[in-house]
């Protein structure tokens, strides 16, 4: 039963007891990464220790920082827990590989790039960090490294892009970063674009200093800030070069710049101007000369403006953007090296070895590419799970799949756990658009289709089967212009699985699966014409990609409990709300307090219990304000309340409301996910194999009650079976509990699959696996002793399974849904899987019991009768029967052959007829029973009867059994009937041995006065 929530809760915060409030606590409940790492996501920063070349650093823009110690084969995450996830440089002290300086938040700053928090140090390969400051930079570029004096370090902060601010510019430590000196500095709009050091003059360098701007509808990019400085000493002073100096003519943009190792005399610059240009110097930068202007120019200085010189060779110049391109002559001419559907392009990082320039390590939107022949040929890094989800909707089927759009890597959809043995691999992902991926749904109404959007409203509707993909974006009827935001609404209707919604300024609801389209609403933005586009620009370039289009709406959220009542959200700071399918609107933004006018309404979510409630995430850091901001209303939008105490911690992007308990609510912001049990009253983090990133999406699936998480930069994570935080926001004191056992969920039996892949048998270590949900049965509880009885009784009141598990507060445990297992000759043999059916599940502790239920469902893919299911289980049990008399045939007979031993150790030093007899009978009898025990025993496997041991033919069969669930065949019946024949024939021999030849030994060492052993007497075993 649902539980509902008043309006007087929602607006008043909530105090939980104390037992409840860390939510660490929760041991066992972690989130698995289920990829995709099919497509990577964007890298902005590589760095490779050159002594050893395979050790490589790579710096995802929100998906932290990563290490490779085998060239690349396998990564580790090495960042995960530190305040932001977004990288923007990297550099190594390659006189000491272990320290490394790591800038946070991205340099090339595109409309959803990641922000960073300032400068960190590793001074153990990344065990460990240290945060050095410049926490207000927000974006770092570049860092500069003395080769010798670890404490000297420059780097080039670009600042805030969205604002103006004061720590930007050039900044050095000679103090390994304890203190800070800014060295460069020209006002509050300019940050440092790029920062090279002469590598045979530490205290000669050269930076490119970048005035630019961007607005939520605008971006600018040059001014008057912008130049190219260069210092000879350690950057106390700066000189700026002009035209006179061989500079294109000014204003100037962003600066790209690369100094060739071998030869420190060549500098390039690539100078972004009304005419950009290449520039090439020979002289260490006393003076410049145009090379190029033409097809080596960047074209988007806030996505891309690098350049690199091989180290080897000087006139040797590679350009990052769209694509790589490489100029074997000085920079006048260049060509492609590798084409974007081999490896991915716009390019945002290049690593070269400085011993032969023929490694290429390449940092894209699409993750890494390794080259070992100068771009040649090329090795995609399939395992780098950094894909960067906007949105992520579910499914119904079994498991279900998730499905979402990643930012400039299209629409995929996949499951959220694999029936098959190996962890979700790629090729589980299946892709349905392309372009930069945003809303992405399931069509409920038949599954076999799904809808996708694209960049600026491109929505279409896929076919799995065949893979069409149909365009059914609308038009105006009128041809009024229709302004579709870069990351455009769409949604389906809750009550009516074939109506859906995409929205402009205004709402387009189809009803036809985008065959035809009606307007439900005015234009519902402040369609102010200044945030069109229309702005003229006092710098060089804006950006004509559309990704600033504005006015537009982001969000629309149907109630899923009241029919025709619709939320909108905008981006210039509407929220709009009908309650009758879109006659009339009612703008309600005004009445938020708290909140700038015109901030950017990320994310809508109508309550699920209350027609009134709707929780609304605003996110205004595009205006360089950070706060956050989680509304509730509880009266359609006339009152407000922020939720976001000091507990939350980064800009909001989207909140979801638990379809079960009204109280439990799920945050998702830049640096982290935020869970309250108290309607928002406080907020905690929750941790739990989660990392530091930015969570765009958040889903709870309706029938499996797991918990999808969209990261924008490390993919999708679930987190299974969130019943627990249910209860314990219904009841906070469940933790301080000595005994309780949570809602144990149901469970299906199904077969796991030996590697049911597409053309693949081996993986090797490169392949992405995700984390596969464990099979079998969660069980959740908290037993504050320092462990418990678990124990699963079946409806006969028969113990099935019993499991000892570990207390000390909350715990989760899965069972495998296998009975206690048999006693069996070599080692144990785990017992058969239980039938279908509804079990108790028992938690016992000092004395005292709690119970839960557990209904265990069929695998749905096979239809079989419980009478055949009840053979099988009958004949596993059976056999397993007969292992565990095996295992005690095997263990009377060894306790014999020890006795044997013992008389045999008490005869060594007697002499005389008696004594040599005992000794020649006990060696014979010895072996004797051990080639009987062999025919017992296991020695070797092997299917056929006969050539195997009895013990070995049993294990045969009981494996042949356990391949599938329907009753057993003719054969296994057969090969049971013959392992137990073996079995009786081998127990028969040794009745025979142990009533003659091992009774005649006792009497001998009897009569020998060998008293050790009194109650050494023949084995007698029962017979069936």
């Amino acid at each position: 039963m649902r539980a509902t929530i008043s309006i007087l809760s929602l607006l008043t915060v909530g105090t939980l007891p104390a037992a409840a409030q860390n939510l660490d606590d929760l041991v066992g409940i972690e989130a698995r990464s289920i990829g995709p790492a099919g497509m990577s996501g964007r890298v902005a920063a590589i760095d490779v220790v050159e002594r050893d070349p395979n050790i490589i650093y790579v710096g995802a823009a929100t998906g932290g920082l990563w290490k490779s110690v085998n060239g690349g084969i396998t990564w580790d995450p090495i960042f995960d827990d530190q305040p932001a996830n977004s990288i923007g440089a990297i550099a190594i002290f390659q006189s000491r590989p272990d320290v490394v300086w790591v800038g946070t938040g991205e340099g090339n700053p595109r409309n959803s790039a990641g922000v960073g928090r300032g400068i960190f140090k590793t001074i153990d390969g990344g065990r460990s960090w240290s945060f050095l400051g410049l926490g207000a930079s927000e974006r770092i570029h570049r860092i500069a490294l003395h080769p010798e004096d670890p404490d000297i370090a420059y780097v080039a902060v670009m600042g805030p892009s969205w604002s103006d601010g004061q720590e930007r510019g050039v900044y050095k430590t000679i103090d390994g970063g304890r203190t800070w000196t800014r060295s460069l500095f020209v006002n509050e709009r300019t940050g440092a674009s790029d920062l090279v050091m002469d590598p045979s003059n530490p205290n000669k360098l050269f930076a490119g200093l970048w005035e630019h701007r961007r607005w939520p509808w605008f971006f600018e990019s040059g001014g008057v800030g912008s130049g190219l400085y260069i210092t000879y000493d350690g950057g106390e002073n700066w000189r700026r070069y002009d035209e006179t100096d061989g500079m294109p003519d000014g204003p100037w943009g962003r600066i790209g710049l690369a100094i060739a190792r071998n030869d420190p005399r060549v500098v390039y610059a690539l100078v972004e101007a009304d005419e950009s240009a290449m520039l090439r110097s020979d002289n260490g930068g006393t003076s410049w000369r145009t090379i190029d202007a033409g097809d080596g120019v960047a074209p988007r200085p806030f996505y891309y403006a690098d350049i690199r010189v091989d180290p080897t060779n000087e006139n040797r110049v590679y350009n990052l953007h769209s694509r790589i391109t490489v100029s074997e002559d000085q920079g006048k001419t260049f060509r492609t090296v590798v084409p974007s559907r081999i490896i991915h392009g716009d390019v945002q990082a290049l690593w070269i070895s400085p011993t032969d320039g023929r490694t290429l390590i390449m940092g894209n939107d699409g993750g890494v590419g390794i080259s070992y022949d100068r771009g040649e040929t090329w090795r995609f890094v399939e395992n780098l799970a950094l894909a960067q989800f906007y949105h992520l909707n579910v499914d119904m089927e079994v498991p279900f799949n998730v499905y979402g759009g990643l930012q400039d890597n299209g629409s995929w959809f996949g499951p959220s756990h694999s029936w098959y043995d190996g962890g979700i691999r790629n090729y589980y992902w299946t892709r349905v658009g392309g372009g930069d991926g945003f809303a992405t749904f399931n069509d409920f109404s038949n599954s076999r289709y799904g809808y996708t959007s694209s960049q600026q409203g491109n929505l279409r509707r896929f076919d799995k089967l065949t893979g069409e993909r149909k365009d059914i974006r609308p038009v105006h009827p009128d041809g009024v212009d229709l302004r579709f935001n870069w990351n455009a609404a769409t949604n389906i209707d809750p009550f009516d699985s074939t109506t859906m919604y995409l929205g402009s300024q205004f709402v387009h609801r189809t009803r036809d699966n985008g065959n035809s389209w009606e307007i439900i609403s005015p234009d519902l933005t402040t369609n102010d014409p200044e945030k069109q586009r229309s702005r003229q620009s006092g710098g060089i370039t804006t950006d004509a990609s559309g990704a600033e289009n504005h006015t537009a709406i982001l969000t629309i959220a149907p109630s899923p409990i009241a029919q025709n009542l619709i939320w909108v959200g905008t981006d210039d700071g509407n929220i709009q709300v009908t309650r009758d399918g879109g006659e009339s609107w009612d703008n309600v933004a005004a009445n938020l307090p708290g909140v700038p006018a015109n901030t950017w309404v990320a994310h809508i979510e109508p309550s699920k219990f209350d027609s009134g409630t709707a929780y609304v995430a605003l996110d205004d850091h595009r205006r360089g304000n950070w706060d956050s901001y989680a509304m509730v209303t509880a009266d359609y939008g006339q009152t407000w309340r922020n939720m976001a105490s000091a507990d939350v911690d980064g800009f909001v992007h989207v909140i979801e409301q638990d379809p079960i308990e009204s109280s439990l609510l799920f945050l998702g912001t830049e640096f982290g996910l935020y869970v309250s049990l108290d309607a928002g009253g406080s907020w905690q983090r929750f941790g739990h194999g989660l990392p530091t990133a930015p969570y765009r999406a958040i889903v709870v699936h309706p029938r499996d009650h797991d918990l999808a998480l969209g990261t924008h930069g490390r993919g999708v994570y679930i987190v299974d079976d969130i019943r627990p935080l249910r209860e314990l926001a219904r009841d906070g004191s469940l933790l301080s509990m000595g005994l309780h056992i949570f809602e144990v969920p149901t469970v299906i039996q199904h077969t796991v699959a030996e590697s049911m892949t597409a053309g693949y048998r081996s993986s090797g270590h490169a392949m992405f696996s995700g984390d596969n949900r464990p099979y079998g049965a969660m069980v959740s509880f908290v037993v504050r002793a320092e462990e418990a009885d678990l124990e699963v009784v079946d409806n006969d009141g028969s113990v099935v399974r019993h499991m000892t598990v570990r207390g000390d507060g909350f715990n989760r445990t899965v069972w495998n849904l296998r009975r206690d297992g048999f006693d069996a000759p070599g080692s144990e043999l785990s017992g058969p899987q239980v039938l279908p059916g509804s079990y108790s599940v028992r938690l016992i502790s000092e004395g005292d019991t709690v119970s839960g239920v557990l209904d265990i469902l069929p695998d749905p893919r096979h239809q079989i009768s419980r009478r055949d299911r009840l053979a099988k289980h009958n004949a596993l049990m059976y056999v397993g029967g007969l292992l565990e008399r095996a295992a005690g045939v095997v263990e009377r007979v060894d306790a014999t052959r020890s006795a044997i031993e013992a008389v045999q150790a008490a005869l060594e030093d007697q002499t005389g007829q008696t004594a040599e007899t005992l000794r020649a009978n006990g060696k014979t009898l010895d072996e004797t029973m051990a080639d009987l025990v062999s025919a017992v025993a296991v020695t070797g496997g092997g299917f056929g009867a006969g050539r195997a041991s009895a013990a070995g033919q049993l294990r045969g069969v009981y494996s042949s059994l356990q391949s599938s669930w329907d009753t057993p065949t003719e054969t296994q019946r057969l090969r049971m009937t013959a392992a137990e024949t073996a079995l009786e024939s081998a127990v028969e021999a040794i009745n025979i041995v142990f009533e003659g030849d091992v009774a005649r030994y006792r009497e001998q060492a009897n009569e020998a006065g060998l008293r050790i052993v009194p109650d050494f007497a023949p084995l007698t075993l029962p017979r069936r």
